[in-house]
C-alpha cells in the first residue's frame, strides 16, 4: 500500500493561514505608505505600483489606438514629422485636442515627438500599420468593448452581446447564409490569419505530408501559406458553402486552385472526407464548446489513416502558467461570443486522447499571443 504524499491537516493549514494574514497586512494602506517611503521596499513598491496602473489605464490606451487608427495619423506621419495644426485640420479635430492625441502616442511608443514640436512616427507605430489585419482588428474592438461594458453581467451569462451576432456561423450552418455576414468574417480573418499561418508552419513543418485536409480554413489563408511552404503537398479545404464559394475565387486568384480544392459541407452535421494523411484544425476549436470539439475530432479520427497528423493552431489558455494573451483577451473575447472558450494544451491533449489519437505533442510557440499549436497522431 502507498502511503499518502499529501501534507498533514495541520500543516496546509498553517501555510495557508500564514499566507492570508500577509495579504491582508500587505493589503492595509498605512503599510503601502510606509512600503513605498523604506529604502528596502519602495522599488518593489514602486514597480508594483506602475504596474497596477498600467492596469486601470489600459482600457484609455486601447481607445487612443482606436482614435489613431481611425484616423489614421499614424499613417499620415509615414509621410514625413507633421505638427499639430496640420494634423488637426486633417481629420477635423481641434488643435488642441489633436495634441494629446499625439503625446498620447508618443507615450505608447507609437510616435516620438520631435524638438520642434512636431511628431514622427516610430517603429512599432510603422509595425502596428504593417502587422496583417492588426488595424483592422482594432477597429472591430469597438464591439467587443461595448460587451465588455458590463463585465460583471457577462461573466454571469446575462448580458446580449454583439460579438454573438457577429460571428453567426458558429451557431452552424444556418448562421451563415447572410453572405455580408460571411463576407465581414472571412475578410476579418484572413487578415488575421497571415501571422498565425506563419507561426504554425514554424512550429510543425508540413515537408512530410501528402495530403492536407483544412477543416473550417475560411478563404483559404492557412491552406495557401501551407501550399507554398510544401510545394509538392495537395490540399483540400472543408468549410461552408459561402465561405468555400468565396475560397474558389481567392484560389483561383492567387494561380493554386489546381492544389487546392474546396469541398462544402459542414463538420458539424457531415462526416468529413477521406483520403488525407493530415488535418489542420486552424482557429476552429475555440469557437465551440466542449461537445461541438468532442464530435468534431471524433469525425477528424475517423477520417484520418493510421498513423495521420492532426494539427491545432489557436490562440490558448496558458493553463498552470496563465498567460496574459490567452487567459485575458482570448478568453474574455470567446466568452463574448457565447460559444467557445479557450483551453489549454493539457486540456486539447486530453480531448485528443479521449477521441483515440496519441503521441500528443504541443511544440514552443514563437508568439503565444499569435497562436500555440497542438499535433497528435491517429492510433
Amino acid at each position: 500500500m502507498v502511503a499518502s504524499v499529501d501534507p498533514p491537516r495541520g500543516i496546509a493549514r498553517n501555510r495557508v493561514g500564514i499566507r492570508t494574514r500577509i495579504m491582508r497586512l500587505l493589503a492595509r494602506p498605512g503599510l503601502q505608505s510606509w512600503a513605498a517611503r523604506f529604502p528596502l521596499t519602495q522599488g518593489r513598491v514602486r514597480r508594483d505600483g506602475a504596474a497596477l496602473f498600467e492596469i486601470v489605464q489600459g482600457f484609455v490606451a486601447s481607445q487612443v489606438l482606436m482614435a489613431l487608427v481611425e484616423l489614421r495619423v499614424l499613417h499620415r506621419l509615414m509621410d514625413g514629422a507633421a505638427d499639430v495644426d496640420a494634423l488637426g485640420a486633417a481629420t477635423e479635430v481641434p488643435p488642441e485636442r489633436m495634441g494629446q492625441l499625439l503625446q498620447a502616442a508618443a507615450a505608447l511608443g507609437l510616435a516620438k515627438r520631435r524638438r520642434d514640436g512636431r511628431f514622427r512616427i516610430t517603429a512599432r507605430g510603422a509595425a502596428l500599420i504593417g502587422v496583417p489585419g492588426l488595424e483592422a482588428m482594432i477597429d472591430h474592438h469597438r464591439i467587443l468593448y461595448r460587451d465588455l461594458a458590463d463585465p460583471v453581467a457577462l461573466l454571469r451569462g446575462s448580458a446580449e452581446t454583439e460579438l454573438a451576432g457577429f460571428w453567426p456561423y458558429v451557431f452552424g450552418a444556418e448562421g451563415a447564409r447572410d453572405t455580408a455576414v460571411v463576407d465581414r468574417y472571412s475578410d476579418l480573418m484572413a487578415d488575421s490569419q497571415a501571422l498565425v499561418a506563419e507561426d504554425t508552419l514554424a512550429a510543425v513543418p508540413l515537408t512530410q505530408i501528402r495530403h492536407l485536409m483544412d477543416v473550417g480554413g475560411g478563404t483559404g489563408t492557412f491552406a495557401i501559406a501551407a501550399a507554398r511552404a510544401a510545394p509538392a503537398l495537395k490540399v483540400t479545404l472543408v468549410d461552408l458553402p459561402a465561405v468555400t464559394a468565396a475560397a474558389a475565387a481567392r484560389l483561383a486568384r492567387e494561380g493554386l486552385g489546381h492544389r487546392i480544392v474546396p469541398v462544402a459541407a459542414s463538420f458539424r452535421d457531415e462526416a468529413l472526407p477521406e483520403g488525407a494523411d493530415a488535418v489542420s484544425l486552424v482557429r476552429v476549436l475555440y469557437d465551440h464548446d466542449d461537445r461541438t470539439v468532442r464530435a468534431l475530432l471524433a469525425r477528424v479520427h475517423a477520417a484520418l489513416p493510421p498513423g495521420g497528423l492532426v494539427l491545432i493552431s489557436e490562440p490558448m489558455s496558458g493553463g498552470a502558467t496563465p498567460d496574459r494573451a490567452g487567459d485575458i483577451y482570448y478568453a474574455f473575447y470567446t466568452m463574448a461570443m457565447r460559444t467557445g472558450t479557450v483551453r489549454s494544451p493539457e486540456r486539447i491533449a486530453r480531448l485528443l486522447l479521449e477521441a483515440g489519437f496519441e503521441q500528443v505533442r504541443a511544440p514552443k510557440p514563437r508568439r503565444s499571443f499569435v497562436t500555440r499549436t497542438v499535433t497528435a497522431r491517429r492510433r
